[in-house]
């Protein structure tokens, strides 16, 4: 149990200034109290109603709870200073904390006290990284009054909970906006895109041309095939993969470059300005048009189909990223390894092609609605970030006592005297002192340990290290140094302790070396070894 002495100062607050009436600055180990979880394996859990926590969740069910009322789970190992609430009984596993007596302080303030504290940030990064309760207990907090403490929790639900409704609504905006990108292709590469423009030039969707790729294209190629390791230069002629082709844009990112003499020997895979590049496996069929700003440029794994005059290049674009086409290329994907699409697929594949005139209004069009889109998205991506910053602003306001100022000048009585917050941790800690004082139930008999459960005296690593002359493994040393095989929470972080100590701030022992199971072994530092 952490010490648990009347400690802090009523008057010290972040930044220098004043804390709010009534409150106490104190630590974390002088309020709760972080208990050890339980092993429990995945293949001893049931299935019950009673959740099994994790350090960063539900794990499973059980139908024992090793809690029996709700309580907090705090990550130790692993996600360690994650931090869930059970508002049921709950079973923590042996990589857990949790903290299943308040003192009569609400649960949901705790909650979101622990969560505000850095303690994701406290691993000491040693062999084991994980929460050390000491480092969590040092914690500095400001404790408010136990009713004030009620008060901020309920506006925090009420707060947090607006803040989610407004995430939840955010983030349904980007799937909205490819819904409506998609809408836009089908009403384009359909004609009711351009339906009234139509009508007002008095011309008729009948006029638009049946036909198929190979129709309209001067050439459809293939990218280079063939081994690449060996041909990639610092600079020079870009190279394009299908990782630089987006819907409907060139990506220079990871842009790879070969010389030009490579590049003349592999001409036929070149491209051009208005070429359609399309992927061809990974995420087939997605296509951008090849810019003028690109220059001289060459390409693998990408079919390339250039336009003749009966199509313009930003139309075939937008056909391409259509679901008409989309269904197309996924229907004719080749290979048994790996499908991929290929150039005779590309060759047949069908297309209604309106007049020169329409398709540059249908571009038009197309470009104005998805600037609108992209514009929107925008918007939504720095809304979403504000409410993401929102969150921490308003936990940093509710324990600094800024969300409860009014509240604390209407209830003065509730705040001062036996009910401020000096008075709840003097009560707390004298409540912690009488159990601590409790006398322990006495046993009927003491049997020397036997069989896993050594008598050997627990002796210092260096010292177990020492005695044995020879590197150990860590389950060697867990016994040389005294400790029995099944070594209880406590006592294993005592070896770990053990452990690092000698390991980093000592430097009397190092590690050696992995064996086949990946398990670590120990041996003397040289200093060690001149003692």
């Amino acid at each position: 149990m952490a010490d648990v002495r009347h400690s802090g100062t009523p008057e010290r607050s972040e930044g220098g200034k004043p804390l709010p009436e009534g409150w106490y600055c104190s630590t974390l180990g002088n309020v709760l109290e972080l208990k050890y979880g339980k092993s429990l394996p995945a293949t001893s859990r049931d299935g019950g109603k009673f959740p099994v926590y994790g350090s960063n969740g539900i794990v499973g069910g059980h139908s024992e709870p090793l809690i029996q009322d709700n309580g907090l789970i705090v990550g130790r190992k692993g996600s360690y200073g994650e931090v869930q609430i059970s508002v049921q009984p709950f079973f923590p596993i042996d990589t857990t904390y949790f903290i299943d007596d308040l003192w009569g302080q609400p649960l949901k303030y705790w909650y979101y006290q622990l969560k505000q504290l850095p303690l994701t940030e406290l691993n000491r990064s040693t062999a084991i990284p994980g929460l050390n309760r000491e480092d969590a207990y040092a914690q500095e907090i400001f404790l408010p009054p136990l009713t004030e403490q009620k008060v901020i929790a309920d506006k925090l639900d009420t707060l947090l909970a607006q803040v989610e409704t407004t995430k939840a609504r955010l983030d349904r905006i980007p799937n909205i906006l490819k819904s409506f990108r998609q809408s836009v292709l089908a009403s384009a590469v359909s004609g009711k895109l351009t339906e009234e423009w139509r009508e007002r030039h008095e011309i008729s969707r009948s006029g638009w041309l049946s036909t198929k790729f190979s129709s309209i294209c001067r050439e459809i190629t293939v990218g280079y095939v063939g081994k690449m390791a060996d041909r990639y230069e610092s600079s020079g002629i870009p190279f394009l993969r299908s990782q630089n082709v987006r819907a409907f844009q060139y990506s220079d990112v990871n842009l790879l470059y070969i010389s030009k003499d490579f590049h003349k020997k592999i001409y036929k895979s070149r491209l051009e300005p208005g070429d359609l590049a399309i992927v061809r496996s990974g995420a087939p069929g997605t296509t951008c048009v090849i810019p003028a700003s690109l220059g001289i440029a060459n390409c693998s794994d990408l079919v390339i189909a250039r336009p003749n005059e009966k199509l313009i290049s930003d139309f075939g674009c937008i056909f391409m990223n259509s679901e008409i086409a989309q269904k197309n290329v996924s229907e004719n994907q080749v290979g048994v390894a790996q499908q991929h699409f290929n150039v005779g697929s590309m060759k047949k594949m069908p297309i209604d092609l309106p007049s020169n005139k329409e398709q540059t209004e249908i571009v038009r069009r197309v470009e104005e609605l998805f600037a609108f889109a992209d514009s929107i998205e925008q918007k939504a991506n720095a809304a979403l970030e504000q409410v993401n910053n929102l969150t921490k602003s308003i936990l940093a306001k509710a324990f600094r006592g800024e969300l409860t100022a009014d509240w604390r000048a209407a209830n003065p009585e509730l705040i001062s005297g036996d009910n401020s917050a000096e008075a709840l941790l003097a009560k707390i800690q004298a409540e912690r002192e009488a159990i601590k004082k409790q006398p322990k139930p006495k046993r009927n008999a003491v049997k020397k340990k036997t069989g896993s459960r050594m008598s050997k005296q627990i002796i210092k690593i260096v010292d177990a290290l020492k005695e044995a002359k020879k590197p150990l493994n860590g389950q060697e040393l867990l016994a040389a140094s005294g400790y029995p095989s099944d070594s209880n929470i406590d006592q294993l972080e005592q070896f770990f302790l053990d452990i690092r100590e000698a390991l980093v701030t000592e430097k009397t022992i190092v590690k050696i070396k992995r064996d086949d199971d990946g398990e670590d072994w120990f041996a003397l530092a040289e200093s060690a070894i001149n003692e």
